[in-house]
C-alpha cells in the first residue's frame, strides 16, 4: 500500500448518532493492525424516548445537538489529547434515523475541514461487524451474526469492506421483535432487557412456534412469533408477575432455538464456501448479542460445530463511538477516506450485490 497511513499508527475521532446515543471516542490503531480505545463517551437518550416506548427522531436529532459537541470534547479530554494528536475524523453515514445522521456528519466535515484532516463516512454495519478486530485482534475472514434493533443478518466478513451475506431477516430484526414483545406484556423500554430480566424468575412453559428451522438458506423471521405471543397474552387475560416472567422465558426461549438453528446453516455454508483450514470463527455483533441466554446458546452452537465464539463486551455491542472510530482507522489505513460530500444514507447495506430474500423488505 502506498496511501501514506498504512505504516504508522493511527488516531481517530469516531462520531455516532445512528439512532439515540450520542457517543464520540478515540481510538489508536498501530502500524501492527492491532487497536486501543483510548476514550469512548456515550450519553444516552432512554430517558428521554422512553415516555414514548421507542425512539422519536425528531427527539433525538435535537438531543444529538445538544449533546455532541460536549462529548467529543469529553472524548479529547479523556483520551488526554490534543486536537494535534488526531490523524482522521470518522462519523456514521448510515444507516439509521437521518436527522441524526446528519447531525454526526455535518459535525464531523466540519471539524476535518477545519483541521485539514481525512473525512472517513463510515457504515454502522461494518463499525459493528469489524469491532472484534478492536477487541480481540481478530483476522479475517470470520462468520458475523449482527443482531441489533434494526438489523439481523448473517454475512461472511472476508476484509474490510468485503461482505458476503448469508441469511437476513424476513420481516422484524430480532432487537424489534423483543421490543415489540415488551410492549405486549407491558413491560418498559427498551424491551430486550427487560425481556431478559424477567425471564430469568420465569419458566419456558409456554408453546410458540419456532419460524425458519430447518431452512436451506439461512433467513430469519419473527413476526410469526411475535404475533403468537400475542395470541397467547390475549388468550391468558389478566397477567400475574409470574404470568409475565413465563411469557418472557417462553418467548426468550424460542428465539434462542431459532437463532441456533440458523447459525449453525451459516456454519455449514461458511465451511463449503471457505478456502479450506478458514478459521472456523463466529463473531456475534450487535446490541442483542448482549442477551446471555443468546450468548449461551451461541456457544452450544460453536461448541457442536467446532467454531471459536467472538463477542464483544457489552457495551461495545450497544452503540458507541469506539467503533466508528475503529472502522475509520481501518479505512483510513487502507487509504479508504471520503471526500466532505459524502451522503447521509437512511438504508446502506454491507453487501448491495445480494440476491432478493423472497418476503424481505428494507432490512434486508
Amino acid at each position: 500500500m502506498a496511501n501514506g497511513f498504512h505504516d504508522r499508527s493511527l488516531t481517530v475521532l469516531g462520531i455516532e448518532t445512528s439512532c439515540d446515543e450520542t457517543a464520540a471516542a478515540l481510538v489508536r490503531r498501530d502500524c501492527d493492525g492491532q487497536g486501543a480505545i483510548l476514550s469512548n463517551i456515550v450519553r444516552s437518550q432512554l430517558e428521554l424516548h422512553a415516555p414514548y416506548g421507542g425512539v422519536v427522531p425528531e427527539i433525538a436529532a435535537r438531543a444529538h445537538v445538544e449533546l455532541l459537541d460536549a462529548a467529543i470534547l469529553k472524548a479529547l479530554d479523556e483520551a488526554g489529547l490534543k486536537w494535534e494528536a488526531i490523524d482522521g475524523v470518522a462519523a456514521t453515514a448510515g444507516p439509521g434515523l437521518i436527522g441524526g445522521l446528519i447531525v454526526g456528519m455535518i459535525t464531523g466535515k466540519a471539524i476535518a475541514l477545519a483541521r485539514g484532516l481525512p473525512f472517513i463516512a463510515v457504515n454502522h454495519l461494518e463499525a459493528h461487524a469489524l469491532t472484534a478486530g478492536l477487541t480481540d485482534g481478530l483476522a479475517f475472514p470470520y462468520l458475523l451474526l449482527l443482531v441489533s434493533g434494526g438489523h439481523t443478518q448473517l454475512l461472511i466478513v472476508d476484509d474490510v469492506g468485503a461482505y458476503t451475506r448469508l441469511g437476513t431477516t424476513l420481516d422484524d430484526a430480532l432487537g424489534e421483535a423483543f421490543d415489540k414483545a415488551a410492549k405486549l406484556l407491558g413491560l418498559g423500554y427498551p424491551g430486550g432487557p427487560e425481556v431478559e430480566r424477567h425471564a430469568l424468575r420465569g419458566r419456558a412453559n409456554v408453546k410458540l412456534p419456532r419460524p425458519m428451522l430447518g431452512r436451506p438458506e439461512p433467513h430469519f423471521s419473527f413476526a410469526g412469533l411475535k404475533t403468537a405471543l400475542r395470541h397467547a397474552v390475549a388468550e391468558r387475560g389478566a397477567l400475574s408477575e409470574q404470568d409475565i416472567a413465563d411469557f418472557c422465558a417462553s418467548f426468550q426461549e424460542a428465539v434462542a432455538d431459532i437463532v441456533s438453528d440458523r447459525v449453525r446453516r451459516a456454519m455449514q455454508l461458511y465451511v463449503e464456501g471457505q478456502a479450506q483450514g478458514a478459521p472456523r470463527v463466529l463473531v456475534a455483533a450487535g446490541g442483542v448479542a448482549a442477551n446471555q441466554r443468546l450468548k449461551a446458546a451461541l456457544s452450544h452452537v460453536a461448541e457442536e460445530q467446532r467454531f471459536r465464539l467472538v463477542v464483544p463486551p457489552p457495551g461495545l455491542c450497544a452503540d458507541n463511538g469506539a467503533m466508528i472510530a475503529w472502522a475509520g482507522a481501518e479505512r483510513l489505513a487502507r487509504g479508504l477516506i471520503d471526500d466532505l460530500a459524502a451522503p447521509s444514507r437512511a438504508r446502506w447495506p454491507l453487501d448491495p450485490d445480494a440476491p432478493p430474500a423472497l418476503g424481505a423488505g428494507v432490512k434486508a
